[in-house]
């Protein structure tokens, strides 16, 4: 599959939950017109709601500027249908974490969007191979994997399913870089990179509450 720069081209961000607005926001930031879409009757425009406010605070304290969160906001469109947004190159899904619901998304969107349409999952351990397999072009499905709080976490896990194409992975990687993130590429494996590496630290935290040996005040303390 051939892909072009991504700089500035239309993105539709399906999820209007924490993540996906996070995500919507990053976008406009850069450049980007942003159709939000959320099954939720009234998500989209609660989550564009919130943004603003999130913006004005940023004003206030004087991280952006007035003129940029205007425009930050004013590139940012709710939309009820996929169909909608038709007109995307890139779509960035952070809906549930479920398989099947992720599955039916893409391949609703494939029947929607152009060819050239790069497909990209927020999904923090779901197999991308799992979630492109029925896909008519699972080439162009890649994770494009953000951090909690999306606005301010840099890293980014550019996933790349069996099937996903370089030349997709690739775009991604360099549109991450673009939005000013840090962009690294991990294949498909159970938890990826991060969730991966965490796992221990998970477990250690669990058996030293279990052996009473600190206070969860204290355990997330230490974590800082």
């Amino acid at each position: 599959m051939q892909t072009n720069n991504l700089s500035g081209v239309p993105v539709l961000v399906v999820g209007a939950g924490i993540m996906g607005a996070g995500i919507a926001q990053v976008a406009a930031q850069a450049g980007h017109s942003v159709m939000l879409l959320d099954a939720r009757e009234g998500a989209a425009q609660a989550a564009k709601a919130k943004l603003a406010q999130s913006l004005d605070a940023l004003v206030v304290k004087g991280k952006m500027g007035a003129e940029a969160a205007a425009q930050t906001l004013a590139r940012i469109a709710p939309v009820a249908t996929v169909h909608d947004g038709s007109t995307a190159r890139l779509v960035m899904e952070a809906i549930v974490e479920n398989l099947d619901a992720k599955r039916a998304l893409f391949q609703q969107l494939e029947s929607v969007v152009d060819a050239a349409c790069i497909l990209a999952t927020n999904t923090s351990s779901i197999s991308v191979t799992a979630i492109a397999n029925g896909l008519q072009h699972p080439g162009r499905l890649v994770g494009m994997h953000f951090f909690n709080p999306v606005p301010l976490m840099k890293l980014v896990e550019v996933v790349s399913g069996l099937q996903t194409d370089a030349g997709v992975a690739d775009a991604i990687f360099a549109l991450s870089q673009a939005w000013g993130k840090v962009p690294v590429h991990a294949r498909s494996t159970p938890g990826f990179i991060v969730n991966r590496i965490a796992r221990p630290y998970y477990a250690e935290a669990l058996a030293l509450l279990q052996e009473q040996a600190a206070t969860p005040a204290v355990l997330d303390e230490c974590w800082r």
